[in-house]
Parts: C-alpha cells; structure tokens; sequence
C-alpha cells in the first residue's frame, strides 16, 4: 500500500515528512510544537551568547504554515531518521547512484515534497499530485538531476524506516491522507494526466480560433474619409 497526502492550505511539508514514513505520524500541530521549542532554544542560546537582539517572530515555522528543514529534522530524528544534504560529502554514493537509497526530500521557496521507494519501486509523493507518481529507475536519477537544475534543494533520509503507521487506515481516511494500491495510483494518474492534455488541447483550439478571427476580420480602409476631407477642401476653395 502506498500512503499519500493531498494538499492541504501549505502543510506541504506535513505531507512532506509524513509519506517518508508512509502514514499520518504527524499534524500541523505536532510540527509547530516542534518549531515552538527549536525557536525557545534559538533565543536562550542567544540571550546566553549575549546577542542584544531577539528577534520574536519564528524562524521555523511562518505565518502561513511553513515549516523549516530544521523542524523537519527535528521530527524524523523522533523515528531515528537523518537528513542529508545530497550535495554533501557523506551522501557522494547517493550522487553516483541514488536507486541505493530510500528516500529524498526535495524543497524549493515554500514547498516540500518526497520522493520515496516503497516495496522496492520509487514514486513521487508531491502533495500537489492527486496520487503517487511511479518513478523508473532510470527516471529517478534524471528526474533529480532535472530539479537540481531548477534549483531544488535535495536532501536524502537515512536510518531505519517504520515498518507500521502509528494508527489504522480508517482512522487516517478521515483525514486528507489516503491509502492506495500502486494499480490504483497508476489509475488516478493517467486520468489526471489524461484530463489535463484535454485541457491543453481546449487552449490550444481556443487560441487557433482566437487567431483565426482575426486573420478574417475586415481591414477597414482609411481612403473614404481621406475622400470625405479632400471634398471638404474643395468645397472651402471653392467659397
């Protein structure tokens, strides 16, 4: 079974840390506790390093409901889990071949998604996706490559993955996480995919009628009123 979460408000990055797990391990709630006490630490060690300035707003967590790495971190070591920066030197065999490991998490401004090997096959698990995406092996390597490209920070999770969600599905469906068989996924994305082509294609049709009215329309000649002012020139002459 393969657990996803749709986008709920910006809670990216709940979804984000609960399908490295693969179940609903943790809230909104639950990271922001997390982000409340990584702030009490942040200004204790610099009320103690003699810092004149505190700042009060939180650097972990934003008025809209985005969470730092930092509270990522922070909420996957509970599990005994590692991030890793993929550009650092410890993760160098991860950067030769990421199919060795089992799941990344990628962030750019304010979202985050993961990527994640489940039953030994890889699948995008971005909150924005209506179902997990199945990722080849070969796509997987490329496909960081791409987000690399495009700016993306990629870090990868290490460490021993629970093997159990803390609660039963049913608890879970009622809320924005659901539990799918990898057929059922592959179904939601093809049609998904199949929907938004149609779309593309309605813009495209669209846009070749919209140009198309506008190859027939009428040029309207300006040589009636240059007539209309030469005979009122006559006309005054000739007074």
């Amino acid at each position: 079974m393969l657990y996803h979460e749709v986008q709920e408000s910006k809670l990216c990055a709940v979804h984000c840390v609960n399908t490295v797990l693969q179940g609903p391990f943790f809230s909104e709630f639950d990271l922001a506790a997390v982000a409340s006490d990584l702030d009490r630490t942040e200004r204790q060690m610099m009320v103690q390093g003699g810092g004149d300035f505190v700042p009060e707003e939180s650097h972990n967590v934003s008025l809209d409901g985005d969470f730092s790495i930092q509270v990522l971190q922070k909420a996957l070591e509970v599990w005994d889990l590692q991030i890793i920066p993929l550009d650092s030197p410890v993760a160098e065999p991860a950067q030769i071949d990421p199919e060795l490991e089992n799941a990344f998490i990628c962030h750019l401004q304010d979202h985050w998604f993961c990527i994640r090997k489940v039953n030994g096959d890889w699948y995008n698990f971005d909150s924005l996706k209506a179902a997990p995406e199945h990722l080849s092996k070969f796509y997987l390597s490329a496909y960081l490559d791409s987000l690399k490209g495009f700016g993306w920070s990629i870090f990868l999770v290490r460490g021993k993955f629970p093997n159990e969600c803390p609660i039963t599905s049913s608890e879970a469906s009622s809320g924005y996480g659901q539990w799918l068989l990898p057929e059922d996924a592959e179904r939601i994305t093809k049609s998904c995919n199949a929907a938004q082509r149609t779309d593309e294609d309605d813009e495209d049709l669209k846009a070749a009628i919209a140009a198309s009215l506008m190859d027939s329309s009428p040029v309207v000649s300006s040589k009636p009123d240059t007539l209309e002012n030469e005979n009122k020139d006559n006309s005054a002459a000739n007074a």
